[in-house]
């Protein structure tokens, strides 16, 4: 007996101290998907990408608001979100612990703000995406400002720039043929 007692302290521990001590998780582990409501400009890559559906997003035209949503009680920590956000808001940390009192402690809540169409008034798209695709457009184009007449279309709705679009061709197909008729 004293011999194994002799072998047991001097290996130590076999086993590991969680849930006393905390759990040290390996490199690349994939845990709890972590929202940067900052960073995200509420495109929904990542609510196309997310196989159990567990990233939703409502819009309310009423309010001028579009509400992402993710549901961990769903999630599958596939990381699939992660991988398709443009902005890299989305990223799966090495937490693991989800336990809950409550079903709705499971979910969380970002609020973004609608950008409302320059010609009719009517919210069409996420602020915060517009302003990327402004950014993305004056990298591409080396502008660091952009003129009004972009601005102007940049904040039009697609509706609104479809009807604009066929009054200026309708106007050259108008100054077409009186060119052909002179």
């Amino acid at each position: 007996m004293f011999k194994l007692l002799k072998e047991i302290l001097r290996t130590g521990d076999a086993t590991v101290q969680y849930p006393f001590a905390p759990y040290e998780a390996s490199k690349d582990f994939r845990g709890k998907p972590e929202h940067d409501a900052e960073k995200c400009i509420a495109c929904a890559a990542c609510t196309i990408a997310c196989p159990p559906n567990a990233i939703h997003m409502e819009t309310d035209l009423d309010a001028g608001t579009r509400t992402w949503s993710i549901d961990y009680g769903r999630c599958i920590f596939c990381g699939r979100c992660e991988e398709s956000c443009p902005t890299g808001a989305i990223g799966l940390t090495p937490e693991f612990e989800l336990a809950v009192m409550s079903k709705e402690d499971l979910t969380v809540k970002a609020v973004f703000q609608l950008d409302h169409c320059r010609s009719c008034g009517k919210p069409f798209a996420p602020l915060k995406e517009v302003e990327y695709v402004g950014k993305l457009l004056a990298q591409t184009g080396g502008e660091t400002e952009r003129s009004a007449r972009e601005e102007q279309i940049l904040h039009t709705c697609p509706e609104c720039k479809r009807k604009n679009d066929l009054e200026q061709v309708s106007r050259m197909k108008i100054a077409a043929q009186m060119e052909t008729s002179k």
